[in-house]
């Protein structure tokens, strides 16, 4: 299996309220094969979108307006019907806190801005291997 096959027939939910990113990130997702990509630019959006549409894998940015995506991403956790969703953090608020923090809130992974496709990549593969 390639990288960009392990998406296939997944749902991706992306949620960043800079879009910018939103449009990177989403763009390059839809790279890989098969691939079901849904966009929310603020927390709550975003929650929404995954109680409704069980994604396999959320892309969250952690400075939102509203609810954070640490928030989105407990709430996440804290959801049964939602148990198998892979969770990333995005975000520039630094390494060093991003990477205490993040798990702290129940996320498989987390990556950094500005970061290379590469990365996230990489970041997706570990996630979805949990």
């Amino acid at each position: 299996m390639t990288e960009k096959q392990s998406l296939a027939d997944k749902t991706v939910l992306v949620a960043d309220d800079d879009v910018e990113i939103l449009g990177l990130v989403t763009r390059h997702l839809r790279t890989y094969d098969d691939v079901r990509i849904l966009e929310a630019s603020d927390g709550e959006e975003a929650l929404k979108i995954a109680r409704r549409e069980k994604p396999h894998l959320v892309v969250l940015d952690v400075m939102m307006p509203g609810m954070t995506g640490w928030e989105v991403c407990r709430a996440i956790r804290e959801d049964e019907s939602l148990a198998s969703t892979k969770v990333i953090m995005l975000t520039g608020i630094g390494e060093r806190l991003n990477e205490m923090t993040s798990p702290l809130y129940g996320a498989d992974e987390y990556l950094d801005k500005p970061f290379e496709f590469g990365d996230l990549d990489d970041r997706i593969q570990s996630a979805l291997s949990k």
